[in-house]
């Protein structure tokens, strides 16, 4: 079952990555009727404002999930969930609606009117990017990861591997005399080796 953590930390890394590289895009084209029909662009963290920190937060839980037991990996599968749901529905919701809120703080911010009618008149057309159909299919990537995380966490390899254990702590005999190699590794196991 090494398979199946890599495959879960991999995905949750991707999706991760992938929601803090497009909070840093431009989602939306909003053009203004100010007279000189100015474009703005607006970003990913300006349309979504959750969308850097639960990316980070993704980040975090992928990177954490190589390494925990297996009473954190259920608990970070949940949060690995919840975060796809809130940046999904999110998503989801400024490609379907009109994104007038979603686009809001950078009109008020290039032209000083505030308020959403105010802001909604002055707009007078979007253009949406690929950045939020990026975003959601990443969203259904760290879902699917959190739900196989989930179903599979019970059957994952605890503790190192083989690879990384010393011949002793495996329990095998090693059929050569004991040298300053293994003393070192005595010492560095807690063991007096001059006993």
């Amino acid at each position: 079952m090494r398979r199946a953590r890599s495959t879960a930390v991999l995905a949750m890394l991707a999706a991760g990555a992938l929601g803090v590289i497009a909070s840093t895009q431009t989602w939306i084209d909003v053009t203004l009727d100010d007279g000189a029909q100015q474009t703005l662009a607006v970003s990913g963290a300006d349309a979504l404002p959750i969308l850097t920190p639960l990316g980070l937060a993704a980040l975090a839980l992928g990177a954490a999930l190589s390494i925990v037991g297996p009473v954190l990996r259920y608990a970070f599968g949940v949060l690995g969930a919840l975060i796809a749901a809130l940046v999904g529905v999110g998503t989801a919701q400024l490609l379907i609606g009109h994104p007038v809120a979603a686009a809001a703080s950078t009109v008020t911010d290039a032209t000083g009117i505030s308020g959403t009618d105010a802001v909604a008149s002055l707009i007078t057309g979007f253009s949406l990017t690929p950045w939020p159909t990026i975003t959601l299919l990443a969203q259904a990537v760290l879902l699917a990861a959190s739900v196989f995380t989930l179903v599979t966490a019970r059957r994952w390899a605890t503790g190192a591997s083989r690879k990384y254990r010393t011949a002793t702590e495996a329990g095998a005999d090693t059929g050569r005399p004991h040298d300053a190699i293994d003393s070192w590794d005595d010492l560095s196991r807690g063991e007096d080796p001059t006993t």
